[in-house]
């Protein structure tokens, strides 16, 4: 309850139309917490997702269907334009970025080049 209380009181909210879990014994809190669905926003929290479980199967559904129509296409059969993956934009939205620092216009151009032609 410490990390999530705030998830933990909309839940119970919504679910059990409860606004001060703090004046129900403990016992009685565990109990309401371990009976929230599977969907709720502490258990959603607790497994580590952002987002139910239903938003990522729909994100891969479309991913998947995106994926079929690109390989139908002259980019796909050329491998070229994949469509971005709208799972991969919720998953990982809160990841840090990383990012590449140059300390010369230079050392820039000699990575460029190194990308450029692929190595």
């Amino acid at each position: 309850m410490a990390f999530f209380e705030d998830e933990l009181i909309c839940d119970f909210a919504e679910t059990y139309h409860i606004l001060d879990y703090r004046s129900l014994p403990p016992a009685l809190v565990a109990k309401l917490a371990a009976g929230l669905r599977e969907d709720s926003r502490v258990k959603a929290r607790l497994s580590g997702y952002q987002v139910t479980l239903d938003v990522i199967l729909d994100a891969l559904t479309v991913d998947y269907l995106a994926t079929l129509s690109w390989f139908q296409s002259e980019d796909g059969n050329r491998g070229r334009n994949r469509p971005e993956s709208v799972y991969k934009l919720i998953t990982e939205r809160d990841k840090p970025k990383e990012y590449v620092g140059f300390s010369s216009a230079e050392e820039f151009r000699r990575a460029r080049e190194r990308l450029l032609n692929g190595g």
